[in-house]
This record gives C-alpha cells, structure tokens and sequence, in this order.
C-alpha cells in the first residue's frame, strides 16, 4: 500500500478516530509515522476543530524534544497526518518496566521536558494533557513531547488572558483547572510536569483514588506525600512545583534556575525555523465548522457536557445529592450471547437523571470478553453521537439499545 511517495507497513497502533502506520519515504528510505485519521468518524464526533487545532500546533513546533510534522495531505475519506517516527514507545511503558527511574535518569528525560514545554510556552502553545502516555523516548532516550489535540493558541484566551476550557487527565491536572475560574496554560502545564516528575522519580502518583470526586478533592488541597528517600533537592523542586496555588508555583525560570535541576543540565538548541515549512493547508480540509460551547464564551448547552463541566457544577466537588433521580435500568444483563449460543458477555447499565434534558448513563462489563465490550460501547457511542436531539439516551432507548445487542451478538 501507498500513499504518494510513502509505503505503507505495519500498524503502530489503533485508536477510535483511526490509526498510526509506520512508513518509508520511497526516495529517500527514511521512515516516518503516518497517522491515518477517518473523516467520517471525526465528524460524527465532532472533533474536527481539534484535529486542525493539533496540525496547526505541530506546524508552528520546530524542537528536537517535540515529536515534529512533515506533510498533511487528505482524500475525500482520510487525513493523513506524517509525523516523525520515534522508535522507543512511551514514557510511561519506560517508568512502569522499572517501576521508577533514578534521580539522575529522571533529571535527564525532566529537563529535556522543561525544555520542549519552555519552548512551546514562548511560541504561544499551551499543552494541556501533559502525561507520560503523551511523552515518547527514542532509541538514544530522549524524549519526544506528542499528542496536542487538546493545545490552546493565544486567539483561545478570553479577554483576562486565560484559558476556561476544562481538559485534560485526571491525574495529572493543575487544581485551578478544576475550579473553573480561568487558568494560566503555562502554570498547569508545569504543574502537569511536576507530577510526571513525581512518577519518574517514585513510580507512584502524587494524588491518586479510585473516586474521580475524591481524586479532585486532593488535588485541590495538594498534600502530595514527598517520600524521605528522596534527595532534598528533588524533594524541594517537587514541593515548589505541586503547590495548588499557581501564583506561588515555580514558573519555568524558576525552575531552570533550581540547583537540582541545573546539574547536568545542557539545553537543547530549536531547529532554525527557515527549514522548508510543513507541507499543508489547514484550511484546505474542508471540515464542516462545530461551534463549541465552554461555559464562559456562551452558556453550557445542557446536552452537551464534559465530565469536567459536569462535576464542576457540583458544589465542593461532592455528587451526593446531585442526581435526584437514579434509574436503574439494568442491574444484570445477562444473556449475551455470541452466534453460537454461549454466554459471552454479562454487563450492568445505571441511567442517572439530572433533569428533564440530561441523563447520565453508567455501563459496566461484569464479565466476559472485552473485544465484544469494547464493540457495544463503540457502537453505542457511535448511536449517541448522531443522535438527531443530541441528547443521552433515555431509560426505553437504553433497553432497545440493549435488546438490538443481544440479537446481533
């Protein structure tokens, strides 16, 4: 298989809006990743301005310590994203092989990320989802700082020079995102950071709970545990960078200036900019535009919340209370079965309602096989998106939805 100039080989690896492919430039033999995305997919999804918002960002990134792109090109059902190929996988599959790194180690793969982020902070490009799964190595272990689908630009600040888009994961955002006031992208990048910092250096998370309320609710009070063994200095640029408040966090001055940090350290030179620019017209994909609503810029739509905006809503992070009504639509459904007629997958749906428009549905696998799991949930995010009202599906819908899945299974 071909794509221009470039064949096609094994697949990297596979997401929900397509896939990643490695490749070899015909001509030259070098190999490239090429990220392969469905238009129809993204559509459906509507994540089309995030996908022209991470090629634009990438156009404007020249770093050695950022994952570069080379060319974007795009057919009538595909976009075609060529990426530089980093061959040593994640940084979190590198921590979690020796459940934690040495200080030396950590401080190396650290200040090359300090300096990836300084430089996307000068060129006006805020992360936003800095975590390890999003942190690549190569084969000579240096990092490659990738995915930035959810960035920020200038043009995306209000007129306080903020941010107020809630994103991001878990365990690895700054607690001023969290509370919905407006957030300087440059601090909770830092922060986000620092607790990658943290999991190089101890392999554990600095706040972490299965409960995604509590899980908050630490963050916000920033009690990480700073264990003993570690150097002072570690243990002291850890304490400045994970303080929740981001106007008495170290900033990345501050940082490059810590004496923990600075040994060692040899800082990384740009790429000249005056390279041959990306070949790519943003514009020239011809998706179809999707207004998005944040809460600042225009009203939540009711029907369209994020999780973040959704317990945001919740005073002091805490949902006891908040669903007022919970419908239990399934407590065991059983009796799906494949084409042979054994059971093969038992899974629970709860539908909770938080008012008339607006309903939360809660699926979980009991047992059986995931790949017939992770189809129904595909297909019924899938439903969900093109449903026409835009709404979740009500407690009947749910249980067509259900029986349609037992017949096809």
């Amino acid at each position: 298989m071909r794509m221009g100039k470039y064949e096609m080989g094994r697949t990297l690896g596979e997401g929900h809006f397509g896939k990643v492919k490695l490749a070899r430039d015909a001509d030259t033999g070098r190999t490239f990743a090429i990220k392969i995305l469905d238009r129809q997919r993204i559509l459906a999804m509507k994540i089309n301005e995030q996908i022209k918002r991470e090629i634009a960002t990438l156009k404007l990134l020249k770093h050695p310590n950022v994952v570069r792109l080379y060319e974007v090109s795009a057919s009538k059902t595909k976009i075609y994203m060529v990426l530089e190929y980093v061959n040593g996988g994640e940084l979190f599959d590198k921590i979690a092989l020796k459940g934690k790194l040495t200080e030396k180690e950590a401080r190396k793969l650290f200040q090359q990320l300090i300096d990836a982020v300084a430089y996307c902070h000068e060129k006006g490009v805020y992360h936003r989802d800095l975590k390890p799964e999003n942190v690549l190595v190569d084969a000579k272990g240096n990092i490659k700082v990738s995915d930035f689908g959810l960035s920020a630009l200038p043009q995306n600040q209000l007129k306080d020079g903020l941010l107020h888009t809630t994103c991001g994961s878990p365990n690895y955002i700054a607690p001023e995102v969290l509370l919905n006031k407006g957030y300087d992208g440059s601090m909770s990048d830092i922060w986000s950071c620092g607790v990658i910092l943290y999991v190089m250096l101890t392999g554990n998370l600095p706040f972490d709970d299965q409960n995604v309320v509590v899980l908050y609710q630490k963050i916000l009070k920033g009690n990480a545990h700073i264990p003993k063994w570690l150097s002072q200095g570690a243990q002291h640029i850890l304490r400045k960078i994970l303080d929740p408040n981001p106007i008495m966090r170290i900033d990345v001055d501050g940082i490059k200036a810590h004496e923990w940090f600075k040994k060692g350290y040899a800082p990384a030179v740009p790429f000249n900019d005056d390279e041959e620019d990306i070949s790519m017209d943003v514009d020239s994909l011809n998706m179809t535009e999707v207004t998005y609503h944040n809460g600042i810029q225009d009203k939540i739509a009711i029907n369209q919340m994020n999780a973040f905006q959704l317990i945001g809503m919740s005073s002091c992070l805490d949902l006891s209370g908040f669903f007022e009504k919970e419908l239990k639509v399934i407590q065991d459904c059983k009796g799906l079965a494949n084409s042979r007629g054994q059971e093969s997958l038992l899974i629970s749906a709860e539908v909770f309602e938080i008012n008339e428009s607006l309903y939360v549905v809660e699926l979980k696998k009991s047992s059986g096989d995931c790949s017939l799991y992770r189809k129904l949930c595909e297909t019924l995010s899938e439903d969900l998106g093109t449903c026409k009202s835009q709404q979740f599906l009500k407690q009947d819908s749910i249980r067509q939805e259900i029986g349609r899945y037992n017949s096809s299974f």
